[in-house]
């Protein structure tokens, strides 16, 4: 008889082949947009509220990441997320220290699409004409109606949809009779952000773009070329390459 771990790595480990297939159309599409941004001084931008902060956290100042991504943080950890007026104010604010330039990308995460803080960042940025990404378990999104009194959830905002391919609720594994554990949204999503750098780092270089890409500090030299890299951000990134 499988354990519960062994049934929660089985299905994760088929779950993260399907998410790869069913965003791969996306996956393809988004990278020259990101990649055309970059290539002209752009940042890439993320924001999660909760747990979501977690993975948007995933692409920031990575080993092997792209050095021109910053993301919105708040301070709260998703408390308050529910607060109406709240994310617009996060956005704001961040919008004057680090700006929010049209034709950049903001990636906002919101497993269940409905909460009002990520869907008030999503807004914003399209309101300072951000291509807008939604990192999103599209089952929840269109299950579940917004508590935002804008109506719509995060799947219907956003310019380009990455599913993460959860359930409602998120965990896969029944533990107990209509209880579940196991949950697989930081997985997937993480995934689908690894991989979306990754298309963009491609395309970066079959266009003859430098890589911005970071290297552990951890290796011989990498302090020193990580700090050239961030030079050309020195203003624009919260997480300074010291």
């Amino acid at each position: 008889m499988s354990s519960l771990a062994d049934t929660f790595f089985t299905r994760a480990m088929g779950l993260l082949e399907s998410v790869r297939q069913k965003n791969a159309d996306t996956l393809a599409r988004l990278a020259p947009v990101i990649g055309r941004s970059i290539a002209q001084g752009g940042v890439v931008h993320t924001f999660g509220s909760g747990h979501s902060d977690v993975i948007a956290r995933e692409i920031i100042g990575r080993a092997g990441g792209l050095v021109c991504v910053n993301g919105i943080i708040d301070p709260t950890g998703g408390f308050i997320e529910n607060l109406v007026g709240y994310g617009t104010i996060l956005a704001e604010r961040y919008d004057r220290q680090y700006q929010l330039l049209p034709g950049e990308t903001m990636i906002v995460i919101s497993n269940s699409g409905k909460n009002s803080s990520p869907l008030e960042v999503a807004l914003y940025a399209k309101k300072k004409g951000l291509n807008l990404v939604g990192v999103t378990s599209v089952a929840m999104s269109t299950t579940y109606a917004t508590v935002h009194p804008g109506g719509k959830n995060l799947h219907a905002v956003a310019d380009y949809v990455l599913d993460n391919g959860g359930v409602p609720g998120d965990a896969i594994v029944e533990v107990a009779s209509g209880l579940r554990a196991g949950p697989t949204s930081t997985l997937t999503s993480a995934l689908l952000l690894n991989l979306l750098m990754l298309e963009v780092t491609a395309w970066l270089q079959a266009n003859g773009h430098p890589l911005p890409v970071l290297v552990s500090q951890n290796l011989p030299g990498s302090i020193e070329r990580n700090r050239e890299l961030g030079q050309k951000y020195k203003h624009r990134l919260s997480r300074q390459l010291t």
